[in-house]
């Protein structure tokens, strides 16, 4: 069991003034919203305030109400993960409709390559041409599953895992277990090469849920190179954490700041996990990030927007003094993950 220090009503507080300052932020259509939206329907779930349940159907609905995106893409269908929560908490048909479509989109019309691996999109356009990018992972595969899960639609979860089996192919290094940013299977190279903070929470957090979503996982060969991935991702990610608790934007590189996103989505990855050994770099976590929020709930120190920078410059670039959709999310998720850590027990084995 993990052996956390942590005051509860101290994080209540914490995801309470996230939300609230989450809700106030002009967030549209699209991933910065699907990502922040994903951290309160996790905070309304672990924590079952219902104001933060109401919240949410109130934004959502106004946003259904001005109409939808024409097309979707990638990166936009992210925001089906809290029309789950939506759908599961109302049972209101127009949820599962936006969220079907969604699905629809990934199975049948989103751009594909070698072993049906998705291609990462951010438009209509045809962005990055057979550019596999860790941030699939939470944006599109990991959204399959749940709703393969959900409606216990095999070939939807096949092909959710088929996704997290090719994204590891081509993104993980097996020397030292860290995650590349993007894949270019044009060229047959990973780009510019980065190691790139965030990328690497996109893929330890989403492999983090595999085990927590899919019944009987042990019974899906895919889900074996899931988990050791994720095992050799996570002991090689604690020897960069740095000594405020945080993860770099460039996770070797010593001039590249520490980037509060990517830290959340590991430090959380890491409780999803449950191993008893993280424990102590779970508590340097949690010091770093409380200190990374604001006064006003807003999470500090979070890069913008990041393609797969030309060299290792571009990444240490990215601004990071504003708030962001995805790092609102990501810290609500660590912070009410850890509210039910006492919760978590995994198979050691797997």
């Amino acid at each position: 069991m993990l052996r956390l220090e942590y005051e509860k009503q101290e994080i209540e507080q914490v995801i309470d003034r996230i939300v609230k300052k989450t809700m106030n932020m002009d967030l549209t259509w699209d991933w910065p919203c699907g990502v922040a939206y994903y951290g309160i329907s996790d905070a309304y779930e672990k924590t079952g305030k219902q104001e933060y349940l109401e919240l949410l159907k109130d934004r959502i609905d106004e946003l259904i109400d001005l109409g939808l995106p024409a097309v979707w893409t990638v990166n936009a269908c992210a925001m089906g993960h809290c029309l789950i929560t939506l759908y599961q908490a109302t049972s209101e048909q127009k949820y599962y409709d936006i969220l079907m479509s969604k699905i629809n989109y990934i199975t049948n019309d989103a751009l594909r390559f070698g072993d049906h691996v998705l291609q990462h999109t951010v438009s209509a356009k045809n962005d990055f041409p057979e550019q596999a990018w860790a941030d699939t992972l939470f944006m599109a595969a990991f959204l399959l599953l749940r709703v393969g899960v959900m409606n216990k639609d095999e070939a939807m979860i096949d092909d959710a895992l088929n996704q997290y089996y090719w994204h590891i192919k081509y993104l993980q290094n097996p020397d030292s277990g860290f995650y590349y940013h993007g894949y270019n299977n044009i060229t047959g190279d990973h780009m510019s090469g980065i190691y790139w903070g965030r990328a690497n929470a996109w893929a330890a957090f989403t492999m983090s849920k595999v085990s927590d979503i899919l019944p009987e996982c042990y019974l899906y060969p895919k889900y074996i190179d899931i988990a050791g991935s994720l095992n050799e991702q996570l002991a090689a990610l604690k020897t960069v954490q740095t000594e405020n608790g945080l993860w770099r934007t460039v996770l070797d590189d010593p001039e590249s700041y520490e980037e509060v996103s990517a830290s959340a989505g590991i430090a959380a990855a890491m409780l999803n996990r449950g191993n008893p050994l993280h424990s102590k770099y779970i508590n340097k976590s949690i010091r770093g990030l409380l200190a990374n929020v604001s006064e006003e709930g807003k999470v500090m120190n979070v890069s913008g927007g990041t393609a797969v920078m030309r060299d290792i410059e571009g990444y240490r670039s990215i601004p990071k003094a504003w708030i962001q959709g995805w790092g609102q999310g990501l810290a609500l998720t660590f912070f009410a993950t850890l509210l039910v850590s006492n919760d978590i027990a995994k198979d050691g084995a797997l």
